[in-house]
């Protein structure tokens, strides 16, 4: 045989290996996947990432286990298609778990080269995306199989703050294999096709008699709406994917970076006379705080994170002069804006990501204060309330809040007061900070006067009044130094933009220490 035929030979070999391992489970199961409303894993990577860009790592990969006949049940690849590519240009680390190899199960092998990508990801500074569709461990293969998800979550750890990690649930993710997306930054679920739980509908019947569908237990809009968990819910595999792209696009690719720069022609002086009568005159009215983001934002483009979890607070990216910025807002159209727990523990761990990648915080502040009641207190609205405010307290990003109406109590401190190191602090001339608002007030400082008067309805009308007036207003503390500037509500943007420009080059820095303890 000439050398040139034996060369051809083993380039047809290499060839072959890259179709076998190219058709996963074979055409049957890939049809299946298919009528199931879901792409394939390589189909899911194609449509993820720039055209042309995916590198593969580890393409034939096969398992090492001999029990239960699985020595004659051997798929290159094994379950998983790991490798990196470009996310509009930017170097991205991924992989996508293949239902039709085994379930998707992870192995020990499959881990590895889970593993792989993620260190290399942490060496190279570039963030990792997980599309997740899998069975869970691989029975077969017993402990080794858990010992890869445990391998997995340290990476997940040691990686968090370092460099972005996002999860895509795009099916099922049950039992252990939950502990990586919930220790990763976001959580993408497609509704009707993707589930997450602990332990699935039939064990919880056997131990606790409830009767449960998996949609029901853990689905897309239950863990959107109910747990939290997760952080978007999608519509298909395609539209996860394509908010995935859109989240990426806002934050750098690791920690010693800055977000990208998107130059806008919406200009920075832009004032906007609509914003002066956002702000209803009455103090009880509700109003969406959304329509005063939205016309301060570049484009009017907000990208809101966790919409249909705790609506009491709003949490999202925008830009504002081409510069992406994490954005925190009491929402007084549900609750009247107050802090309760869900909504405290929702806004911390934004906080906390933002400033771990180096996205300044802008806070609009409407918030009559944490929300009072026996099961709050009971469930430990002190301690998960403390947790907003040490995640303020704790950024050193550039800090810039907007009191728009109240802010009253402790929660006046909590929502990046100039207290707890926030670089510029702007009101409204509708703000309104006090201890708490005129009627609860009045009543416990005039409770002799009230008591001693023959009009008592009037009197006490008076008096709130003459509280209000004196009280409810930005004035006293401007007059302490507590709010650097009182501003007409139109000229938000140019202000918003200039305090960035001045807060560019920030630097602040918290004492040394291994790390805080944080009242989780």
């Amino acid at each position: 045989m000439k050398p040139e035929t034996r060369a051809m030979t083993k380039i047809e070999l290499l060839k072959e290996k890259s179709r076998q391992a190219e058709l996963g489970g074979g055409p049957e199961r890939i049809e299946k996947q298919r009528a199931g409303g879901k792409l394939t894993a390589r189909e899911r990577i194609d449509f993820f990432l720039d055209d042309g860009s995916f590198e593969e790592f580890d393409k034939f990969v096969v398992h090492r286990s001999t029990d239960f006949g699985m020595e004659n049940q051997k798929i290159l690849g094994d379950g998983v298609i790991t490798g990196h590519g470009l996310v509009d240009g930017r170097e991205v680390f991924v992989f996508a778990q293949d239902f039709t190899v085994f379930g998707g199960s992870l192995s020990e092998t499959h881990a590895q080269k889970i593993c792989k990508i993620m260190d290399l990801a942490m060496k190279t500074g570039a963030p990792v995306i997980g599309l997740n569709d899998s069975g869970g461990a691989r029975i077969q293969e017993g402990v080794v199989s858990l010992g890869g998800y445990a391998d997995i979550f340290l990476r997940n750890t040691l990686a968090s703050g370092v460099i972005p990690q996002i999860s895509c649930i795009l099916g099922p993710c049950a039992g252990g294999a939950v502990y990586s997306p919930a220790i990763t930054d976001f959580n993408v679920m497609v509704k009707n096709t993707s589930y997450m739980f602990i332990t699935g509908p039939d064990v919880i019947k056997t131990v606790t008699h409830e009767e449960v569908t998996k949609d029901e237990l853990g689905g897309a809009m239950t863990h959107n709406v109910k747990s939290g968990v997760a952080h978007f819910a999608a519509d298909s595999d395609e539209h996860a994917l394509r908010i995935t792209r859109e989240l990426l696009s806002f934050i750098p690719s690791n920690n010693l970076d800055d977000p990208p720069f998107v130059p806008t022609s919406d200009p920075s002086d832009r004032a906007d006379a609509s914003l002066n009568s956002v702000v209803p005159a009455e103090s009880n009215q509700p109003y969406d705080i959304r329509d005063i983001i939205k016309p301060v934002v570049d484009e009017g483009y907000f990208f809101e994170v966790q919409e249909h979890y705790a609506p009491n607070i709003v949490i999202g990216f925008a830009r504002l002069g081409g510069r992406s910025v994490g954005i925190v807002a009491n929402q007084p159209a549900f609750l009247a804006g107050v802090l309760d727990i869900d909504a405290s523990v929702k806004a911390a761990r934004f906080v906390r990501f933002c400033d771990c990648f180096n996205v300044p915080l802008i806070t609009f502040e409407d918030v009559p204060g944490f929300l009072p009641g026996v099961n709050q207190e009971h469930l430990g609205i002190i301690r998960h309330g403390a947790k907003l405010l040490y995640a303020f307290a704790e950024a050193t990003v550039p800090k810039i809040t907007v009191i728009t109406r109240k802010a009253y109590g402790g929660a006046y401190c909590v929502m990046a007061s100039k207290h707890i190191r926030t670089d510029i602090n702007f009101a409204y001339p509708t703000a309104e900070i006090a201890v708490m608002g005129a009627e609860g007030a009045v009543g416990i400082l005039y409770r002799k006067e009230l008591a001693d008067t023959t009009n008592p309805e009037e009197n006490r009308q008076r008096i709130v009044n003459e509280f209000n007036e004196k009280f409810a207003n930005p004035y006293v503390a401007a007059e302490r130094g507590y709010i650097d500037e009182v501003i007409e509500p139109s000229m938000t943007r140019p202000k918003l933009i200039r305090a960035l420009s001045l807060l560019q080059n920030k630097r602040d820095s918290n004492p040394p220490k291994k790390h805080g303890n944080i009242p989780l």
